[in-house]
């Protein structure tokens, strides 16, 4: 004989309040990532992280070989912590915006092509990204909602 779960079953009110805490935590990070440059940070991890990828070098090779050999750990490590920062402290925006944007720049000719390219482009991608990103204004309901409460 078969038992369908009823509400009141320990499972069921478990696998409930997992949801629960499952959409808790997607409101939080979904509020979260809109108060930051986000896309644009992981733009610039994301390329920086594509840099020290293709380094085929050991980090003692890197280390004791001179700027040839330790270029692409440096630059893409400077730009994934760039792009961090950008999230972490979004009010240096500008800053790290313009700095992934310079080192993704330099990582071209000194990194093995940048990554091979795609570690170029998504520096140049992220930091302009970075760069641009400001807060989001309210929308025009919600200046109306807010003019029409001061009345």
């Amino acid at each position: 004989m078969t038992h369908s779960p009823r509400h009141g079953q320990p499972g069921v009110r478990r696998s409930r309040a997992l949801l629960h805490r499952l959409d808790q935590g997607r409101l939080w990070f979904r509020a979260w990532r809109r108060t930051r440059p986000f896309w644009g940070g992981l733009w610039a991890v994301l390329g920086g992280l594509e840099i020290i990828k293709l380094m085929s070098f050991t980090l003692l090779t890197a280390v004791s070989g001179g700027w040839n050999y330790s270029a692409g750990y440096i630059l893409g490590g400077g730009m994934a912590l760039f792009g961090l920062v950008a999230w972490f402290a979004p009010h240096y925006k500008t800053l790290c915006g313009i700095a992934v944007f310079l080192i993704a720049l330099f990582a071209f000719p000194t990194a093995n092509l940048g990554g091979l390219v795609l570690g170029t482009v998504l520096g140049i991608l992220g930091g302009s990204m970075i760069w641009a990103w400001g807060e989001k204004r309210p929308s025009r309901r919600d200046r109306r909602g807010a003019a029409a409460a001061n009345r």
